[in-house]
């Protein structure tokens, strides 16, 4: 981004900004400077002096102390270097008009400055989306990071505290920070400016095309039961209109999924969010709240002829934030934001959709209670899949109902006037019309004269059915193309619905959409979601064929056998993946004993542990080493892999995951590396990552280098290199007191508890691997969990709240290698000195 962008932005005859142009700051110091921008929205800038400007990115909440808040920045264009000192009035019409103040300024380092070339270095994290910074101001002190969002757009980063002797654990809100008197100017001037309206040349000012679109919504499958599972949240199932809000400059387009306008029936919510301080677009729901929360969609639909319901705008995702595309950060992020821009509108008809996290069971008894239509679960990592019914955001319903498309309408009988009934259809899924059965119930007078008027423009001669419909009395057919809602008790032996109770008309959905819904099983939904980002197998095998690798012909059997049957991916194409592996894998075989995990029958039968081989029975090419296994209470055979066709061997027994000893078989007391597996018990992966930047910080503190991995099923594991000088019993030790501190910085959410029933909703921070005989996944090891996850090898700065285990596995982990590298190759060259970092300790505990 160069100062050309920041001039063309400006007209200097007006504006008393400083012109664009590079200067470096006086002597070898670089300075940073936060400013409070009270424009049309709000928010803080952020600026760090990086070869003679000012690199800039804009903070909707503003930066905290506190570690556990991640505000997100978005970086704009370079900023003169003498902007730095900028304060006062930017007038109305020209770009960023408001008042500006000098919130806090300093000097700032790089945390990772080699003393050589700052700006270089410094320019080099920028591009690399990590830079990590210390601060020297007067309000915010130490060391920050800002990290460019995973799966976002270039300028979306995340401004982050680091855990230091500044940082601190309550809630921290840079406005407490912020004299009155600033606040108030800012407000009188955001006044003013509403009240003059001035205008400036366009000669300068190039304002961003505004991009016309409509969005349509993302969809939720119909799942059969409730359900409680770490990672998904839970929201009420709200029984209105599925409603787009999109808010450009104070201007608002409500309207359907199917993009039919809303403005002029529900005026009220446009008139609310014209208020809006950002511009954004909202998916939520249209309703009538009832005085004890409800929905009431019946009342919905008499809104035209009785506006005295309380309609609402309940809102529960945001798809866009003052222009930048937010469908790629995960939903929990996204609600965070939303709630933040719903809590400033401050208003009684746009309301924020509350969820509960992992689970469900107290929300869905009090929807049982209150009578509502049902819960929404959805996967709180999900990226906003806009337009697609999606597995990763399920529906589970209480009360049964079902969209149906009107085809006709029989006479009336007795008292009844115009409408006997009316007759309903679906498609089915080759896109056939239905007939589902006859709707008479609640239709009253004042309805059945709507509806009857409604349906008189759609009237033709013949049945839009293919197939015969037997009525009792004559029917008046109509084109299929008006949706209603109803409510049923069942659907019958014949498909159609029993019972059907009339709710209302839907505008807010074409009839080319209507299918039957049918409820999948949740336990399958759920496991396809954690599993879909997995591909298909890419190819089909023989039954049986043999491979020659290190010059050794191995037999590879039943390679059509489905191992993960969700996704179809059999055991050949496991094969593949270790075979075009080897190269990464073996790296962390070599030496060591391995104890087999076996799943022959692939993952949903439970699988065994071999740690004896049968050396009469295997290739006398395998090798192993005989070994005491206090286990068996006896020697057994353990396999030692040194090369790919030992690998396929082993796969071929249906080893899906690969288990070493953390020491080599030369010297099997002193392992390799300690480690630390990190093991959440019903809490959410966030708290994972949070507990491993924790055991990095640390680390970090006593000089010592580590690396992190996912554990390919639930959390993370983070190694530290030891070189094999010490014993498992001083590594042990060690890695229990890293345990036990990071247990004490984070008490809320980690636990070193053995015990499970002990350290529910924490992460279990294990430090008991560290033994003699103990096993863990190694990197790049697939593991026996939906999707065919993978151990991944990661980069300290992937460990944000977007990290996913589902994001690393068979499909995707040769093309990773071949986009960021093998990451832990030079594991083994690091040197940590421990008994030096002990004694260090030690000392100081004196």
């Amino acid at each position: 981004m160069s100062l050309r962008t920041y001039d063309e932005k400006r007209n200097f005859n007006v504006t008393s900004e400083p012109k664009g142009a590079k200067k470096k700051s006086a002597g070898k110091q670089h300075i940073f400077v936060i400013q409070r921008h009270h424009a049309s929205r709000l928010h803080y800038d952020f600026r760090l002096e990086v070869d003679g400007v000012l690199k800039s990115w804009a903070v909707p909440k503003g930066p905290s102390m506190n570690p556990s808040d991640k505000r997100l920045a978005m970086q704009v264009e370079d900023h003169p270097y003498d902007y730095k000192d900028f304060e006062g009035v930017i007038p109305e019409g020209n770009y960023g008009a408001g008042f500006v103040y000098v919130w806090d300024k300093g000097n700032y380092e790089l945390l990772h400055e080699d003393g050589k070339d700052f700006d270089k270095e410094a320019n080099k994290e920028i591009r690399e989306g990590n830079l990590k910074i210390r601060l020297k101001g007067k309000k915010v002190k130490g060391e920050f990071a800002l990290v460019k969002m995973k799966n976002s757009d270039d300028n979306a980063w995340l401004l982050l505290k680091h855990k230091d002797d500044y940082a601190v654990k309550e809630a921290y809100d840079s406005e407490n920070y912020t004299p009155q008197r600033i606040k108030d100017r800012g407000l009188k001037e955001k006044e003013k400016m509403k009240s003059t309206k001035k205008k400036v040349s366009p000669a300068k000012v190039k304002a961003a095309p505004t991009k016309k679109e409509q969005f349509t919504p993302m969809m939720a499958t119909l799942v059969d039961k409730p359900f409680s599972r770490e990672g998904w949240l839970f929201e009420t199932k709200w029984d209105g209109y599925r409603a787009i809000a999109d808010v450009r400059k104070g201007k608002v387009e409500l309207y359907s999924r199917n993009h039919l306008s809303f403005n002029k029936d529900y005026s009220k919510i446009v008139s609310a969010l014209e208020d809006l301080s950002h511009d954004v677009v909202l998916d939520g729901e249209v309703v009538i709240l009832k005085k004890d929360g409800t929905s009431d969609f019946q009342s919905l639909q008499n809104y035209k002829n009785d506006a005295s319901g309380n309609l609402v705008y309940v809102v529960f995702d945001m798809l866009q934030l003052d222009g930048q595309d937010l469908k790629a950060l995960p939903l929990i992020q996204r609600k965070e934001l939303l709630k933040d821009v719903v809590k400033q509108l401050g208003s009684k008809t746009v309301i924020y959709s509350e969820h509960v996290l992992d689970d469900s069971e107290k929300l869905y008894k009090t929807a049982q209670q209150k009578g509502w239509e049902g819960i929404i679960a959805k996967e709180a990592e999900s990226l906003y899949a806009e337009g697609r019914r999606s597995l990763s955001w399920l529906k589970i319903k209480i009360v049964d109902e079902q969209e149906a498309i009107i085809c006709g309408y029989t006479d009336p009988q007795g008292s009844r006037k115009k409408i006997g009934s009316l007759v309903l259809g679906v498609y089915d899924d080759n896109n056939e019309l239905k007939y589902v059965g006859n709707c008479g119930g609640g239709l009253n007078g004042a309805l059945i004269n709507e509806l009857y008027d409604k349906m008189q423009p759609y009237r033709q001669k013949t049945s839009p059915f293919r197939e015969k419909v037997k009525t009792n009395t004559p029917v008046t057919w109509i084109k299929p193309e008006l949706v209603c809602q109803v409510k049923f008790s069942s659907w019958t032996s014949d498909r159609h619905l029993r019972q059907p109770i009339f709710l209302g008309l839907r505008k807010d959905k074409p009839a080319t959409e209507v299918h039957k819904e049918t409820a999948k099983s949740t336990r399958m939904a759920t496991k396809k979601a954690a599993a879909q980002a997995a591909p298909p197998p890419a190819r089909t095998h023989e039954k049986e064929r043999v491979v020659t690798l290190n010059s050794k012909k191995v037999t590879l059997t039943n390679q059509q056998k489905i191992f993960w049957p969700d996704e179809k991916i059999t055991k050949g194409t496991l094969l593949d993946y270790y075979i075009e592996m080897a190269d990464y894998v073996l790296p962390f075989l070599k030496d060591r004993p391995l104890s087999l995990h076996r799943f022959p029958n692939g993952i949903n039968d439970p699988g065994f542990y071999q740690k004896d081989i049968d050396t009469a029975a295997a290739p006398d090419w395998l090798k192993t080493v005989q070994l005491h296994a206090a286990s068996a209470s006896r020697d057994v055979d353990y396999l030692v892999c040194n090369n790919a066709a030992t690998l396929a061997y082993m796969v071929n027994l249906g080893c899906i995951e690969i288990n070493p000893w953390l020491s080599r078989i030369k010297n099997l007391d002193n392992p390799d590396y300690l480690v630390l597996d990190l093991d959440p018990e019903n809490i959410a992966f966030k708290h994972v990552v949070e507990t491993a930047q924790a055991i990095k910080a640390l680390l970090d503190q006593l000089g010592l280098t580590a690396f992190c991995k996912t554990s390919g099923a639930s959390g993370l594991h983070v190694y530290v290199p030891t070189g094999a000088k010490y014993n498992y019993d001083t590594c042990r030790l060690f890695a229990e007191y890293v345990a036990k501190q990071v247990q004490q910085e984070l008490p809320d959410i980690t636990s070193v508890i053995r015990n499970k029933s002990k350290r529910n909703k924490k992460v279990y921070i294990d430090y008991m691997q560290n033994s003699r005989g103990q096993t863990i996944a190694s990197p790049y090891s697939v593991r026996p969990k939906p999707g065919a996850t993978v151990s991944a090898p990661l980069k300290w700065d992937e460990l944000t709240d977007d990290l996913a285990i589902a994001d690393f596995h068979i499909g995707n982990m040769a093309d990773r290698i071949r986009d960021v590298g093998d990451l832990w190759k030079d594991i083994d060259k690091t040197k940590n000195d421990l008994r030096k970092v002990i004694q260090q300790i030690e000392a100081a505990a004196q």
